[in-house]
């Protein structure tokens, strides 16, 4: 599916992308307890789901959720983590039927809710995707804490640099977790078995 042979910047990138998830995961489980508690992300926010529909943050109450931010023209760690997560879905078979997972683009300009939906639709049909106008995702990567830059190509194209874990929120929009790219398929389950407790 992928290329066996990655270039030095596209090691770079997976590795500056992955050094942010940990920066990341750490801020977030060293929090004292009573701050935890209160760790909310994304609570507010107006967007377009992959089906033209409006969607606010209270999709994601009353269920715990997957949560990714991505974008449709990225070459190898979003197809790859939606891959991961379709897999997930797929393994944890009935005990996960009360899971939501959401991929919110992180590039608006080129990820339409058509383009979401296309997209989406090639690993499962269980992640909602997730898009706006560049000012409304710009709020919501703000919210959701997520690190995003676009970052110009010789060709005159562009690609996005971004928080490239996938973050395990609860019924209250809580944050509980992450899971790094690339982590263990077992330790990512447990994670999220954790998460449906």
């Amino acid at each position: 599916m992928f290329s066996k042979e990655w270039s030095i910047p596209a090691i770079l990138t997976v590795f500056l992308l992955g050094v942010c998830g940990l920066i990341a995961y750490f801020t977030w489980s060293l929090l004292p307890p009573a701050q935890a508690a209160q760790n909310q992300i994304g609570t507010s926010f107006n967007l377009i789901d992959d089906h033209g529909q409006p969607i606010t943050a209270a999709a994601l109450k009353g269920h715990p959720s997957l949560v990714y931010f991505g974008y449709t023209h990225c070459p190898d760690v979003c197809p790859t983590t939606l891959f991961e997560m379709a897999g997930w879905l797929k393994t944890l078979g009935p005990d996960g039927d009360k899971l939501k997972a959401y991929f919110f683009s992180v590039d608006p300009e080129r990820d339409t809710p058509e383009v979401m939906h296309k997209y989406t639709s090639n690993f499962t049909d269980r992640i909602t995707g997730v898009t706006g106008s560049p000012d409304e995702m710009r709020q919501a990567i703000k919210d959701w804490r997520i690190y995003a830059k676009k970052v110009p190509a010789a060709d005159g194209e562009y690609t996005m640099d971004h928080t490239a874990s996938v973050l395990l929120v609860d019924a209250d929009s809580n944050l509980r977790s992450l899971i790094a790219y690339g982590e263990d398929k077992d330790i990512a389950l447990q994670k999220i078995r954790n998460l449906l407790k």
